[in-house]
């Protein structure tokens, strides 16, 4: 049994997927979709890049992420009713996905978060050292955010459901109680949150081309890793965090409730009262590292191919 999986090459979290999977998985993968028993639609946006004679041969089993049913018009729906007629089997990484997709489809649903690949995402011990290694101190209160935060080409308007207008107006009122507070962001498109951190006048250190190792080293001096999204499938920040033992609080997002503490989880309301809980995140993290993470899957594509 072969799977084949489309790419989007975004240099996004979906590439680095589909290269794990081949990478550990070379018994039950292939990169001629010709040869493949099973096609994983792991980057369902440019599904329609996927010739049609053979998504009608091959069994297809499509990976949805979250479905923000706000701004679901007609085309998107009349895309997904297309889709829907090649696939056999969804799979999404979280059960709030799940549950958005009962709304759309009748077919099977299984939910599994993606794997956590330990050599890229661990705990390093010496705090102290690392921080001297990439220029911060022991008395700054670091608080992360690595994600995109403004929409597409478009660098002034904030991408509204990764929340960086809670991202600001969280620090903003930390900033207000707690001495040295500095921000670290990674990533592309930062330029609304950094204007809004000018415009206030709080310290921020910007890695925009940073590497994994980089971004494991930067998880690991983190006093505190924000999730502040609206919508969300993962994100996988919650499962880096939780392998690498950083302290995170997150909204009730994507796969947030089933890998952290409830008390780890806030409102815009309660986010005071919010508690970080390190040992139960990792606790349940380590569940999903290489090669348990990628058993179920193995066992969802060999379910699928005898079924």
């Amino acid at each position: 049994m072969k799977i084949y999986t489309n790419k989007v090459k975004e240099s996004w979290i979906i590439d680095r997927i589909s290269d794990e999977w081949h990478k550990f998985n070379p018994d039950m993968s292939t990169e001629n979709i010709k040869d493949a028993d099973i096609i994983w639609v792991v980057a369902n946006w440019v599904w329609k890049n996927i010739p049609k004679r053979h998504l009608k041969k091959k069994k297809v089993i499509c990976s949805v992420y979250h479905i923000d049913f706000d701004n679901f018009d007609s085309k998107q729906k009349e895309d997904f009713k297309k889709l829907d007629g090649y696939v056999d089997l969804y799979h999404v990484i979280s059960l709030k996905t799940k549950k958005q997709l009962e709304r759309l489809t009748s077919k099977k649903i299984i939910s599994i978060p993606f794997w956590v690949n330990q050599n890229n995402w661990y705990h390093i011990d010496e705090k102290r050292l690392l921080r001297k290694e990439l220029g911060f101190n022991d008395k700054e209160y670091l608080i992360g955010s690595f994600q995109r935060d403004t929409e597409g080409s478009d660098l002034k308007s904030p991408k509204l459901i990764k929340g960086p207008d809670i991202f600001i107006n969280i620090v903003k009122e930390l900033n207000k109680k707690t001495e040295n507070l500095k921000i670290i962001l990674t990533g592309t498109r930062r330029q609304y949150v950094m204007s809004k951190l000018d415009d206030l006048g709080m310290p921020y250190t910007y890695f925009e081309m940073a590497d994994i190792p980089l971004i494991n080293k930067l998880y690991n001096v983190l006093d505190l890793y924000l999730v502040t999204s609206r919508l969300e499938g993962g994100p996988q920040a919650i499962l880096e965090c939780a392998v690498s033992k950083t302290p995170i609080l997150s909204t009730d997002v994507g796969v947030a409730s089933e890998i952290l503490h409830k008390d780890s989880i806030y409102s815009a309301e309660n986010f005071n009262e919010a508690k970080i809980n390190v040992d139960y995140a990792y606790e349940i993290g380590k569940k999903f590292i290489i090669p348990d993470g990628m058993k179920v899957y193995r066992e969802m594509f060999r379910s699928l191919h005898e079924g």
